[in-house]
């Protein structure tokens, strides 16, 4: 485990990703893995400037508008965060990355599904996360977990057509790139998602 590799966790609101992050994170470090935890949209001033903009402001904008600011704070974030981390050895966690784009924009909002593969391959050319965990769950599932514990942001009101939608791309996403994408029964204990998750982690 001395290559540095670049993990994303990706799944809809109450799945646990965060959760898990923390227990990937805390396992990594005490395997001796120098990492950087990060999130998305964020990880950089103009990254959370951007998701403030993106989940919390109630203006409704066009789908293609949303799509680019996604990419936009992306983009700030390879640069200043991701690619910086990778070359120096460091291992990069990170709470969501583009298959949340297909999900929510090309899923949940319709965007056609090419147009995120072309800003895709603009922003991030070769780049891509050796491993992403997808944590899997019914959209009714993680809504009434979310609900249990914070007030919804904006994409959290979506309605539930909105959340099959993103369910579908992410499972969509999981059958293009199986050795990438590890789907999680994220309506599992903790533990036995823990005890799945060390396992892939060790094969990595």
């Amino acid at each position: 485990m001395n290559t540095a590799k670049f993990i994303t966790l990706e799944g809809m609101d109450g799945a646990g990703k965060t959760t898990h992050l923390d227990w990937i994170k805390s396992q990594l470090l005490l395997s001796g893995i120098d990492l950087v935890a990060t999130r998305e949209p964020g990880g950089t001033p103009l990254g959370e400037a951007l998701r403030q903009l993106l989940l919390i402001t109630e203006e409704s904008r066009h789908p293609d508008t949303e799509a680019l600011l996604m990419f936009a704070a992306r983009r700030e974030h390879i640069a200043k965060v991701i690619s910086p981390a990778l070359l120096a050895g460091r291992w990069v966690l990170c709470d969501r990355f583009t298959d949340a784009t297909y999900a929510y924009q090309a899923g949940g909002s319709s965007l056609q599904w090419s147009r995120i593969v072309q800003l895709e391959n603009w922003v991030q050319g070769d780049l891509q996360p050796d491993l992403t965990f997808y944590f899997d769950v019914p959209p009714e599932v993680g809504r009434a977990r979310t609900q249990q514990v914070r007030e919804p942001d904006r994409f959290e009101r979506e309605q539930a057509e909105f959340f099959a939608r993103v369910r579908a791309a992410y499972l969509r996403r999981a059958q293009e790139f199986p050795s990438r994408i590890q789907v999680i029964d994220a309506t599992r204990s903790i533990s036995e998602i823990q005890i799945q998750l060390a396992s892939i982690l060790s094969n990595i």
